[in-house]
């Protein structure tokens, strides 16, 4: 087996492959609860959760990513649960890191994961302490199971990003730090994105750049902005939902095509599913971010792991999976092997 390498070992040697989206995945699959979207399935279904790490690594992902998200103090004391704060935080660290050394060929990365945390006010100090409280405890823990990096994601406002790449650093790990750009195409506090991944870049964050929220088609011209202010590593991870200049977030997707009544105000976030992007535009879209100098690359709510191996393959990596990418040879009505039956392959296009 090769020896792991650091993720800026990764980067010097090019892309590194990045498969998030476990909140999705997990409410999917029937072990987490929309709309309060806290990762409970650490401690009720290990099992779960390692294979969920496990699908996405075998898929191309570099990294296996604590399922962290929403695991933090403010979550759980919503749901009532903040005894389980630790435990949980410490159990997601754990499941990782039993998956990442399953690689047959080199260990994954192991990251923490840090988040927004929706109590951030810029009018508020106490607000600002609290948040840094909050990551701070996560942090330690992060540091006390020997992370490889932290993963610090989905900010849409740049003070609370630079609070998060602060103590970040206070730990001693590689920063990676993304923002989640929401519909008015700035942060909320003001700054332009490719402003804020400047600022966080040149204070040390080892990449900067995009995830969620957006899907390809409204991320990538403002990653093309980030590539041009940034001397470092960029990261794009968007959602493959079809989002428009029109809507370009999921939060307001619409869907004219719904046949019955739905629950919530918008097709957010249970009912996103007609407006997919297929994994052939996911392949597109990396390949383009590759050619302009995105070098963290993945994608994030929503993504399955045949998403993530085809945008890996889109790159050149040949994943530990890709012996079951699509192959139509032998299929009986669109496949060319010469021991097909001519009278179902003719019926094709009748099918």
């Amino acid at each position: 087996m090769t020896k792991k390498r650091s993720l800026e070992q990764r980067l010097k040697d090019g892309p590194v492959i990045v498969g998030e989206g476990y909140l999705f995945e997990m409410e999917r699959r029937g072990y987490l609860q929309a709309g309060s979207f806290v990762p409970e399935v650490a401690l009720e279904h290990p099992d779960v959760l390692k294979q969920t790490y496990r699908d996405y690594m075998n898929a191309g992902s570099d990294v296996v990513l604590a399922f962290t998200y929403n695991a933090h103090r403010e979550k759980m004391r919503i749901i009532g649960k903040e005894d389980l704060l630790e435990p949980l935080n410490r159990s997601a660290i754990r499941l990782a890191k039993e998956v990442a050394k399953e690689h047959p060929n080199e260990e994954a990365l192991v990251a923490g994961n840090i988040s927004n945390t929706n109590i951030f006010d810029p009018d508020d100090p106490k607000s600002k302490d609290n948040v840094r409280y909050m990551f701070r405890e996560m942090l330690e823990w992060c540091k006390e199971e020997a992370v490889d990096f932290i993963n610090a994601e989905t900010f849409y406002y740049h003070e609370e990003a630079v609070i998060a790449l602060e103590e970040i650093q206070k730990q001693d790990l590689p920063a990676v730090v993304t923002l989640g750009l929401m519909g008015e195409n700035m942060m909320r506090d003001g700054y332009t994105v490719e402003e804020s991944c400047a600022i966080l870049s040149k204070k040390g964050a080892l990449v900067v750049g995009m995830n969620c929220f957006r899907g390809p088609e409204t991320m990538q011209p403002y990653l093309k902005r980030i590539r041009e202010v940034v001397d470092g590593y960029v990261g794009g991870l968007p959602i493959p939902y079809r989002t428009t200049n029109e809507h370009p977030t999921f939060f307001n997707l619409p869907d004219g095509g719904c046949s019955c009544h739905l629950p919530t105000e918008t097709t957010f976030p249970t009912s996103l599913d007609p407006l997919y992007h297929n994994r052939y535009e996911l392949a597109e879209w990396a390949k383009e971010a590759h050619q302009i100098g995105i070098n963290y690359i993945g994608l994030c709510c929503g993504a399955s792991p045949a998403m993530i191996r085809a945008v890996a393959e889109a790159v050149g990596i040949k994943t530990i999976n890709s012996r079951y990418s699509p192959d139509m040879e032998k299929h009986f009505l669109f496949g060319k092997d010469k021991t097909l039956k001519a009278h179902n392959s003719s019926y094709r296009h009748k099918a």
